[in-house]
């Protein structure tokens, strides 16, 4: 039995980075940038005004103005300011020349359509200066991010239109189990709905990959290595749930091995997901996941998400932050690592009411978990916790 700590290095040591492929812009939210992104313009790209109201000289600010131009957005100036002069100016509008100073509307009173006295007290001068944002050539966007809508947003500015990313991996999704049926149909006694696939279909989406679900596998070796096999053949990672633990029937590593998979892996000290299994074919990968749902959903946050990142060329880390508990938390077992869920109230954690690795519905409550080393038994209130948002 190894660390988590271990299990991920392995993991990662084993990560195989995918091509990279053009899309167009509007099309690559959540998805890994591959190359560094400059500004191909300085912004703004002119000096422009910040505010609704009036460019003048900052030494005439006081005195009765004259109106001698209206400039919206997207017009170029047509007069120069001299004394006593300004121009009625909008949000964006370039500022004319010989002005230095803009007054907000709201500091003002204008007459007749032709003069504006000011009637507060001014500031700071309104004026947003060509390239204070952004210079020509600058780096805005940094290889292996995961692609936001701001991210986006900066794309369109500088005119990035045709974005390199990673290619997305697809990944294989294999339920094992007689007990299971799909959730469009009612479970007889002793069975239940099959949660685990749809749960790390959204999770695979979520990371920024492509699922292929392929089914329930029968619990067979022979179903089980039929569906293994074709998972390997059209998928760069297979994830398969149930059937890596000590029972009767849990011969997935077997099946495993007998595909062709190297197992690097079959069981970590860390609390839910034990016995969560690693192996690699050439260029596949493949995880045995626990049955329990919270038991994958944990290890595909904590292995398999960073693994799709690493993949399509991100370098994107878990959000952590250190916050107080709001309680006191005591564990039975301290033989392994455990990730417990939990909520945040007023800037302190609480724990979540859990009964264990197969209550799902726990996680739908939680805004996160707390991570619970090794031999740690009690977490007094008022100590700090790391928590990883889910």
């Amino acid at each position: 039995m190894i660390t988590i700590e271990e299990a991920y290095k392995i993991v990662q040591q084993n990560s195989i980075q995918l091509e990279t492929e053009k899309v167009y812009f509007t099309e690559s939210l959540g998805r890994i940038l591959a190359e560094d992104v400059n500004s191909d313009i300085e912004m703004p790209p002119f000096d422009k005004s910040a505010m609704d109201g009036y460019a003048c000289r900052k030494k005439d600010v006081h005195n009765k103005l004259e109106i001698i131009e209206v400039i919206p957005a997207g017009k170029t100036p047509e007069k120069e300011i001299g004394e006593n002069q300004c121009a009625k100016i909008m949000t964006g509008a370039p500022i004319p020349k010989g002005a230095n100073f803009v007054v907000k509307v709201e500091s003002t009173e204008e007459t007749d359509n032709k003069f504006v006295n000011v009637t507060a007290e001014v500031g700071k001068d309104n004026i947003s200066y060509k390239g204070e944002d952004v210079k020509l050539g600058q780096l805005v966007l940094k290889k292996g991010i995961k692609i936001k809508p701001g991210h986006i947003a900066v794309c369109a500015s500088v005119g990035y239109t045709n974005v390199l990313v990673g290619k997305q991996p697809k990944v294989g999704i294999i339920s094992t189990g007689d007990e299971l049926v799909e959730p469009d149909n009612k479970p007889s006694v002793s069975q239940i709905r099959n949660s685990n696939a749809y749960q790390l279909i959204g999770q695979v989406k979520a990371a920024g990959a492509i699922p292929n679900y392929i089914g329930i596998a029968d619990d067979t070796p022979e179903d089980t290595f039929e569906k293994l096999s074709k998972g390997l053949k059209e998928n760069d990672i297979v994830l398969l749930t149930g059937g890596v633990s000590m029972g009767a029937f849990d011969f997935v590593p077997d099946v495993m091995k007998k595909a062709g998979i190297e197992i690097l892996f079959d069981s970590i000290a860390v609390k839910p997901g034990k016995p969560t299994t690693f192996g690699v074919s050439e260029e596949k990968i493949c995880y045995g996941l626990p049955g329990n749902p919270v038991s994958s959903f944990m290890q595909f946050e904590l292995l398999v998400k960073p693994l799709i990142i690493n993949m399509m060329r991100g370098d994107e880390t878990p959000t952590e932050i250190k916050l107080p508990m709001g309680e006191d938390f005591k564990r039975r077992t301290t033989d392994r690592k455990a990730y417990h869920p939990i909520v945040i109230k007023n800037g302190e954690v609480f724990s979540v009411d859990y009964h264990g690795s197969a209550h799902v519905h726990a996680l739908t409550l939680a805004q996160g978990v707390i991570s619970i080393e090794i031999g740690e038994e009690l977490i007094k209130k008022g100590e700090l916790v790391d928590v990883r948002q889910i």
